[in-house]
């Protein structure tokens, strides 16, 4: 499978539906507090995307059931929505990919509960500015593997490590298109990026090992294999003719 270069006509979809996506979380901030179960919260977002005339994309990829993942504290990604109650200090990722139109816009975002400590704030802070750095790596004629690179390079300064199990994707006329976009590379390596190009960078950033474990009961929850911390951050990006827009950040974050 080829990395497809997009039309005028297709970012243009991909843009609404990326917007919608990130509307979605944002909607989500004022039900994420303590007392709220993950399964309630997926029930509030399919219904916000439902009202707006779309659809989740994850909502039967490969038999999963729900609208979002939602991934609390040792959670890295794929969170399966269920009774778990939100409480006071928890650190949860939500990841929601919208289809409008029959095109596709993915994003995630931490949200912090009530009163998180420090130590899980800066993981919070030091993963932000990874996808940060991340974005200002995409420009024409960049080779994609300087994102993982600067990504690795950051994490690993602060004492952290990268989930390398898990990547970023190309998106926008399927869920998942090529290219592969490594959280962590080599400098200098990859594909040579173009104006057209659309893709998500979300890096996993964990507090102890870069290891996942797999949840056996339902088949999707990766959890870190030491018990510590997990944190993320996406974006669905588009390479412009002198840079990078970032279509899922609406209300102006990176």
């Amino acid at each position: 499978m080829a990395i497809i270069i997009k039309t005028a006509e297709q970012i243009e979809g991909i843009r609404k539906s990326s917007q919608l996506a990130a509307k979605t979380l944002k909607h989500l901030e004022q039900f994420v507090k303590p007392g709220i179960t993950t399964l309630e919260l997926d029930a509030i977002a399919d219904a916000f995307i439902a009202e707006h005339g779309a659809k989740a994309a994850t909502k039967g990829y490969k038999g999963y059931k729900h609208a979002t993942c939602i991934s609390p504290n040792d959670v890295v990604c794929h969170g399966v929505p269920n009774d778990y109650v939100v409480k006071d200090g928890d650190i949860i990722n939500i990841d929601v990919t919208c289809i409008l139109d029959g095109y596709y816009g993915d994003t995630c975002r931490m949200y912090e509960v009530g009163n998180v400590s420090d130590y899980a704030k800066k993981l919070v802070q030091v993963t932000k500015e990874c996808l940060r750095l991340g974005i200002n790596e995409c420009k024409p004629g960049n080779h994609l593997g300087n994102i993982g690179y600067v990504i690795n390079e950051h994490a690993v300064k602060h004492g952290y490590s990268v989930v390398f199990e898990f990547c970023g994707h190309g998106v926008g006329i399927r869920f998942h298109e090529d290219p592969q976009v490594d959280h962590v590379a080599k400098k200098n390596t990859g594909p040579v990026l173009r104006p057209g190009m659309t893709f998500t960078i979300e890096p996993m950033i964990n507090a102890g090992k870069a290891r996942c474990k797999v949840d056996r009961k339902d088949g999707w929850t990766a959890r870190t294999i030491d018990g510590k911390l997990s944190a993320q951050f996406e974006h669905t990006l588009l390479i412009t003719e002198d840079g990078v827009e970032a279509l899922t950040d609406v209300y102006g974050d990176f």
